[in-house]
């Protein structure tokens, strides 16, 4: 099992941390987020630093102190700095546009893809002569902009052979030769 669970965490000065039986709240000046800790893992506030503690090395303890530990590590880093995903729409006529939360995205159906985004998102579409366009996903909460952005690839992931689709930004596509003549 890894040894994530036994690093400690700092705590940014305009982070609060607080524990309430098994019920952590952290409160920064992007927002708020709770997590509810199970089993028997313990949670302390040492000088700035917030340590994670499991009561033995059973294969199940092991999984879930470090879990916990990577849970908290990108709640604080989401409530202090914020997450970002950026996607890239690769194929002739695929555009996206926003009016504020709403996002409609042109994908080469017969009609445009409509999606209605959480107030926590922020997104921003960059539309730029001779470049793919590129929709930026912006939030405090780390697991809600990976799900908005899972879904927003799911209406067209890219496909092997040109590579037409929507991508993440930095995502290396595996490529396949197509038909030999």
């Amino acid at each position: 099992m890894s040894r994530i669970g036994n690093n400690p965490i700092t705590l940014p000065n305009d982070v609060t941390f607080d524990i309430k039986e098994n019920v952590v709240t952290v409160k920064g000046k992007l927002g708020e987020l709770t997590q509810e800790i199970a089993g028997d893992i313990t949670v302390k506030v040492e000088d700035g630093n917030v340590v994670l503690e499991r009561p033995s090395d059973s294969k199940d303890h092991k999984a879930k102190h470090g879990l916990y530990r990577a849970l908290l590590n990108n709640m604080i880093t989401g409530v202090s700095t914020g997450w970002t995903k950026q996607l890239e729409l690769v194929g002739v006529g695929y555009r996206a546009s926003n009016q504020g939360q709403v996002l409609d995205l042109a994908l080469g159906f017969s009609h445009n893809i409509v999606l209605e985004l959480a107030p926590e998102v922020k997104v921003e579409t960059v539309s730029e002569k001779g470049k793919n366009p590129i929709i930026k996903l912006t939030s405090f909460d780390k697991q809600l902009v990976g799900a908005v952005a899972a879904k927003i690839r799911s209406f067209r992931a890219p496909e092997p052979y040109k590579g037409k689709g929507v991508k993440f930004v930095g995502e290396i596509l595996r490529r396949k030769a197509g038909k030999s003549a």
